[in-house]
């Protein structure tokens, strides 16, 4: 009888302390989180397709209904191989799987120094710096950079929480080790916020929460999480009118491009913090419906593909594909690969997987099977720990003497500096 209490006892404790862990740990079986995962591809992959007839065609203004794209059709989805936020990931995941998850700045500096794609704003400046030899994180800097307020990171920064299931500090992590490449205080803050907001779909379906969580990975001093703050709170007002909130949106951020001590600004149709709010706009707003966050996306204009990406990027994680209509789904090639890549859809899933893995034993968590030999991800609550904030002012950090990548790193960096939009050409004698 003593015997039989003890292993009572012990069987209750035992279950106590098993409770009392899963409340710090997340739990999703692989084959969820391969179907969110692919879920979050498709979603960049639509958004992108469909809002790129409009892409900077309207600025502080609203797209008119008649000038909105034609309507979808399966094929249609296949314009997301020229697409720039897509194609830069590739770098970014083919850096990680390559060089390890850890990889520091200066390397994943020179994979992106040595992509040859076309590039535009915060990506090309920073490619040409890297390419003029200064290094990560400088090449971001305001100090050498003429646009660290573009909305660059923040277009391509999904990747970040693709691989990163449960993780948003490793989404923050990885920000500071591709974001500070090309962009720099709410530029880099942007990306890391979409990269928390993939994180939190894994494991959150309601929009308004996947939002508040990521806002708790970013300093809550930058003026990227007071507008998310704002976006947030003019939705809980005014749920049903999302014209108003837009309006609102244009009127305290459209028009503010202040220059900063290092005589750098950005031009409003650009900036991070007006298309970063519409990108939490049309998520919220869109009741969880494709084409409602679709329409209202883009409307809102400005960088009116990307901002539809990554909207829908994060609906289609919280969805998971089995859910995403076949419409939106079944016209995807199979062969075409991304511009200058090597990449076709199959190979980026397998990448993603992969890297994903290990960025999740990094994270603390690991991979385990249950009796019937399924794999689950296993990871542990986060504390969130966000970047110390920054902003230039006069107290800045300046830049240190040497910023520059040493001669034998310049010597794998294989092409010149290129001009917007243009292909790379080979250093000489490479």
């Amino acid at each position: 009888m003593k015997k039989l209490l003890i292993m009572i006892c012990a069987a209750v404790a035992s279950m106590a302390v098993a409770d009392e862990c899963s409340q710090f740990e997340r739990r999703i079986s692989i084959a969820d989180f391969r179907d969110r995962m692919a879920g979050a591809w498709i979603g960049q992959s639509v958004g992108v397709s469909y809002g790129w007839p409009t892409e900077f065609k309207f600025c502080g203004e609203l797209i008119p209904p008649e000038k909105m794209p034609p309507k979808w059709t399966p094929k249609t989805i296949n314009e997301t191989f020229t697409q720039d936020d897509l194609y830069v990931e590739m770098t970014f995941l083919d850096t990680l799987d390559r060089r390890g998850i850890d990889v520091s700045s200066r390397l994943a500096g020179i994979d992106f120094a040595n992509s040859t794609y076309r590039l535009w704003c915060a990506n090309m400046k920073g490619r040409n710096n890297l390419r003029h030899g200064i290094a990560p994180p400088w090449s971001g800097h305001p100090a050498f950079h003429q646009h660290p307020y573009d909305l660059d990171y923040q277009i391509e920064s999904d990747f970040s929480g693709i691989i990163s299931p449960g993780c948003p500090n490793r989404a923050v992590a990885l920000g500071n080790t591709f974001g500070a490449i090309m962009n720099f205080g709410d530029g880099l803050y942007a990306g890391q916020f979409i990269g928390a907001m993939y994180s939190e779909a894994y494991f959150l379906a309601d929009r308004l929460a996947i939002v508040d969580a990521a806002l708790r990975y970013i300093p809550s001093e930058s003026r990227y999480a007071e507008m998310v703050r704002d976006v947030k709170d003019w939705y809980l007002a005014n749920p049903s009118d999302w014209e108003a909130t837009w309006k609102r949106v244009v009127d305290k951020y459209y028009f503010v491009n202040p220059t900063n001590l290092f005589g750098r600004t950005t031009k409003a149709e650009l900036d991070v913090r007006v298309n970063g709010a519409f990108v939490v706009l049309g998520l919220l707003y869109g009741d969880g419906d494709i084409e409602k966050t679709l329409w209202i996306t883009t409307r809102c204009g400005c960088d009116s593909d990307c901002n539809p990406s990554s909207a829908c990027g994060v609906l289609f994680a919280s969805m998971g594909l089995k859910s995403v209509p076949d419409e939106y789904k079944s016209g995807l090639s199979q062969t075409n690969k991304w511009e200058n890549t090597d990449y076709t859809y199959t190979k980026l899933l397998e990448v993603t997987e992969r890297v994903a893995r290990a960025n999740i034993i990094v994270a603390g968590g690991r991979i385990e099977k249950d009796e019937s030999g399924n794999e689950w991800v296993v990871v542990p609550v986060q504390k969130p720990c966000p970047n110390t904030y920054e902003c230039v002012s006069r107290k800045t950090k300046q830049p240190p003497y040497d910023v520059r990548y040493t001669d034998v790193e310049m010597a794998q960096i294989l092409y010149e500096p290129a001009a917007a939009g243009k292909p790379s050409k080979r250093r000489a004698g490479k």
